[in-house]
């Protein structure tokens, strides 16, 4: 009969000071006898006699970190997450720099509420830090679509790389453009597109939904959106979309000469400015489901009325100025990040009358609003297209769930 727990470790007391005492036959002797009775392994028999039944120790919490406080605490952090929201999530190295023009816009509005001591510590806080205070509540959206672009073949030959003059990104005036298909993964039937238009030099976009990819609709939103721009175009390059290689958009771009070229067929580097657009500004907003009636396309283009101040003036982005390579290894360097607005107004070619309409509209903004009312707008297109009979599947809902905590 085996001893119970409490009667091993009272035998085993007993036998210790015995044990100590005896000699080396005798010790063996004992710990014959104590594995038998207790059932005991022979190597852990002989270290009980030799050193007893080790005592737990309570766990006590571990001593606080010596060092200087830190420096942002909970409120700022608490602000800070508020204003990554209401950014729509973007970077550190995008929001830091953009931190100290952005809070005081907020407390004018009210959006926000910080002492001047919380305020000053927003506009020093490094990119890095930013996103290390971040990084418990960053949540990853991951989409895949399809390219539902088809060649122009007809006019290849009469749009060559460059027409007028010679292409010069350097002054605002020369885009981008590009369709986003909103087919849901189903390029069968009609369905709506997206316009995208973004200007090299500033990254200043420009959205606009269109019944379908017909030459007439994109010519016509294209047209709108070149006469609401704060600047003159002066070139446009599109990919080799039947869309843009035609003789309606050539002919526009030969009677107000504008240089119109074309990227090389499944290069898709070489439109990589609309191509970066095409997911921040329109997939992250909308998304990738199927739109294809009038009340969705209506509903997009009130969507896309609001995210034009709010990408322009509020979305700060960097552009690269340098780029090295040695080796296998490639560097790359980036300038200070600064949104759109900002960076149209350091050019001398925008007009006076332009700065001022600009400074006007950037002056009656409230960007927290703007989110608001974006992502009310993001909610009905949603019930639309739910109540088409839209099966939507567990992957899609949480994915929304995300998308919608975001944004809230």
């Amino acid at each position: 009969m085996r001893l119970t727990l409490k009667e091993k470790q009272a035998v085993t007391g007993k036998l210790r000071k015995k044990y100590g005492q005896a000699s080396k036959t005798e010790k063996g002797e004992i710990i014959d006898w104590l594995v038998e009775v207790a059932g005991y392994n022979r190597k852990y028999a002989a270290t009980l006699l030799r050193n007893g039944q080790k005592k737990k120790t309570k766990q006590t919490k571990p001593k606080p970190r010596s060092g200087r406080p830190p420096i942002y605490d909970e409120e700022v952090f608490l602000a800070l997450r508020r204003i990554w929201f209401t950014e729509g999530c973007i970077c550190g190295k995008r929001l830091a720099p953009f931190l100290k023009e952005l809070v005081p816009i907020l407390k004018r509005f009210g959006e926000i509420d910080v002492t001047d001591e919380v305020e000053q510590k927003l506009a020093n806080i490094s990119p890095a830090t930013v996103d290390r205070l971040l990084k418990p509540v960053k949540a990853a959206l991951n989409f895949t679509g399809k390219s539902s672009t088809k060649p122009g073949t007809l006019l290849k030959s009469e749009i060559p790389i460059k027409t007028f003059s010679e292409w010069d990104d350097t002054v605002p005036g020369y885009v981008e453009v590009d369709l986003v298909a909103h087919n849901g993964g189903d390029p069968s039937g009609e369905f709506a597109y997206t316009l995208d238009v973004t200007d090299v030099a500033t990254g200043w976009t420009e959205t606009r939904a269109v019944k379908n990819k017909a030459r007439v609709w994109v010519s016509r939103a294209l047209e709108k959106i070149t006469d609401r721009l704060p600047f003159e175009i002066k070139g446009i390059d599109s990919d080799n979309g039947s869309e843009f290689i035609n003789d309606h958009l050539l002919n526009y771009c030969q009677e107000r000469e504008i240089t119109f070229t074309r990227s090389r067929p499944y290069r898709k580097n070489d439109n990589c400015y609309i191509e970066q657009k095409n997911w921040s500004v329109v997939r992250k907003t909308v998304g990738y489901r199927r739109h294809d009636t009038d009340e969705e396309r209506v509903i997009l283009n009130k969507i896309y009325k609001l995210l034009r101040p709010y990408t322009n003036y509020f979305q700060p982005s960097l552009k690269l100025v340098e780029k090295e390579r040695s080796g296998a290894k490639v560097t790359k360097r980036y300038d200070k990040a600064k949104t759109p607005y900002r960076r149209l107004l350091a050019y001398e070619t925008i007009s006076q009358s332009s700065r001022e309409k600009l400074k006007e509209e950037y002056f009656s903004l409230n960007p927290a609003q703007l989110n608001r009312e974006i992502e009310s707008l993001r909610k009905k297109l949603y019930q639309v297209y739910r109540r088409k009979g839209n099966e939507v599947t567990e992957k899609q809902e949480e994915a929304e769930n995300d998308l919608e905590y975001i944004l809230s």
